[in-house]
């Protein structure tokens, strides 16, 4: 072939490439992806968590969460910063803020919900069970709690004993007869950090005390020690939770939740008195371990007491460890004597009737007051416990309001309960004689931590030698209050209490104060506000919410753990 002609293929080969490519479809750009608003539900430590999330293709654009019923303080931080993480990782694969496990899982969930439905269901609401009408002619409410300290569950892998100290609260209305008409039970366990039940309330001591051997990750293996700071010793008591709070995580050896277990006693109590609870105890649940009796036991003991029971009993039981096995008296805690003092503690209800009733406590640490005389730091303890029953405007129809202050020996409060730390800490300096001046330090024994922990009374139980600076006594002020909040919800005690007491100190307001701050909040008010607080006064001057304990978050709490009742009295 000439070289033209070559040259002329070349060309015509050239050309028809070019348009083929000229002819060939050009690659339109992918359209942008669409976004979508998608909202889900999960569970949190108060109920429900609402997530609304906006996505674009696979990328997530932005999380918004509610939880109107988290704690303030303590699960709010995880609704204010996990749905940014969330953002920033385009995942729920991210770490839980601490101290707020639970809050921050119902997060994850919810989120979780909007995303995929069919993987992750919305939680099933619980159906309240119907308790019925309860009617009496008369009626009494009352409240008790039992305390003791518990050596144990055994030692870490260091050899390091474990130790805990448990509350039982019990809040129960009686008929006139002595019979439980209706019972709520709750129970507050904290124990050492070395302990390693997953969930499980800590106290490291007191800061100054070197900490205690921790075992993050429940491995049953030491991790390092809890720092020894007021900021650690602040966050564990902040971060208490009863065993009814730790709700599902919570779960038992027969599989059942601590809720699920407890609420199966109280349907076996209801109707009964005290004696004939005492009476069912001694004749139904072993000697070894207070747990009810079951066929079948190892134990020659439990064994025996079991067969010598009717077929009847024996069905009874049956009946009763389907869902409650657990101990009702043992190193976990006393409830019987809850109960007891319960109805020890009970007074007269003059109300027609009520359709809410419900139990709060909340946990707060406190610094001071002051150093003693060898400048070591005072610490104290305060549980602030409220019984309550609401209208069905949620009203409060009647209101119990108690406290529990624990402190350092070494505060020279006269009947001021005590707690020195744990064995092996060398105890705490004691102010014997209440004169400001330390004579020694605790004994550093196993003894004098169960003789603190059984001497523990609550501000009701000190009773007439527990005088406040106006020459009332604690139970003379508090009852002060509760009148005053009878027939308010809860949003108005705590407008109540945002209007008339002072945003310094939480006391209720008074003429002639020096504080400019309080004056002037004074001085705005009408003469029938002035009046009004001037009767609350006359009783009622000690502080609402400070470091003392927080009774306005104890009385929410009570409201917010409510169950439906409906109670009719004289009718």
């Amino acid at each position: 072939m000439s070289i033209l002609k070559k040259a002329l293929v070349l060309v015509l080969c050239f050309s028809m490439v070019l348009g083929l490519a000229a002819c060939a479809p050009k690659e339109e750009p992918a359209p942008p992806a669409e976004q979508k608003t998608l909202t889900g539900v999960g569970e949190g430590f108060g109920g429900e968590i609402k997530a609304t999330v906006v996505v674009e293709g696979d990328k997530i654009i932005s999380v918004e969460v509610v939880g109107e019923k988290e704690t303030q303080g303590i699960g709010t931080p995880a609704l204010e910063q996990l749905p940014a993480k969330i953002v920033e990782a385009n995942s729920t694969e991210v770490d839980v803020i601490s101290g707020a496990t639970y809050t921050s899982e119902g997060i994850i969930y919810a989120v979780n919900n909007a995303l995929d439905p069919v993987a992750y269901p919305a939680p099933v609401a619980e159906v309240p069970e119907e308790t019925g009408d309860i009617t009496a002619a008369e009626a009494y409410m009352g409240f008790g709690v039992s305390k003791l300290g518990r050596k144990g569950p055994g030692k870490d892998d260091q050899d390091v004993q474990v130790w805990s100290f448990n509350q039982v609260f019990t809040s129960a209305i009686f008929d006139g007869d002595g019979k439980i008409l209706d019972l709520h039970i709750d129970q507050l366990e904290v124990a050492t950090p070395n302990y390693d039940g997953d969930g499980m309330p800590h106290l490291s001591g007191f800061p100054g005390q070197g900490g205690y051997n921790y075992d993050e990750n429940h491995d049953e293996k030491v991790d390092s020690k809890t720092p020894d700071t007021e900021e650690q010793f602040i966050a564990e008591i902040e971060g208490w939770m009863t065993k009814r709070e730790r709700g599902e995580g919570y779960v038992m050896g027969n599989g059942k939740t601590w809720t699920e277990q407890i609420s199966g006693f109280e349907k076996t109590f209801i109707g009964m008195t005290v004696e004939e609870v005492e009476e069912w105890f001694t004749k139904y649940t072993s000697d070894l371990n207070g747990r009810p009796l079951k066929d079948g036991s190892d134990k020659p003991e439990d064994k025996a007491k079991y067969d010598a029971l009717t077929a009847d009993e024996k069905a009874m039981l049956a009946d009763v460890t389907s869902s409650a096995t657990m101990s009702l008296n043992d190193g976990h805690g006393n409830i019987i004597e809850s109960i007891k003092l319960a109805y020890e503690n009970r007074q007269p209800l003059t109300i027609e009737e009520a359709n809410g009733f419900g139990f709060g406590v909340v946990s707060s640490p406190r610094k001071g007051p002051g150093k003693d005389d060898q400048d070591v730091q005072v610490w104290s303890i305060n549980e602030v416990f409220v019984t309550a029953l609401f209208d069905a405007d949620g009203k409060i129809a009647d209101i119990h309001i108690d406290q529990l202050e624990i402190a350092t020996p070494n505060y020279d409060g006269d009947g001021m309960p005590h707690f020195s730390g744990y064995p092996g800490q060398g105890g705490y300096n004691y102010d014997e004689n209440h004169d400001e001046k330390v004579d020694g330090k605790t004994a550093d024994t196993e003894e004098n931590f169960f003789a603190e922990i059984e001497g523990w009374k609550t501000k009701r139980e000190r009773g007439e030698a527990y005088v406040m600076g106006n020459g009332k006594t604690w139970t003379e002020q508090i009852s002060g209050f509760e009148k005053v909040f009878i027939g308010k919800t809860v949003e108005e005690v705590e407008a109540w209490f945002a209007k008339y007491t002072s945003d310094l100190n939480g006391r209720p307001l008074k003429d002639g104060s020096d504080k400019p701050e309080d004056k002037a909040k004074y001085d705005a008010l009408t003469a029938d506000e002035k009046a009004m607080l001037a009767d609350v006064t006359s009783s009622a001057t000690m502080s609402l919410k400070d470091s003392h304990g927080d009774i306005i978050a104890a009385i929410r709490a009570a409201y917010e753990n409510s169950k439906d009742i409906q109670l009719q009295i004289g009718k």
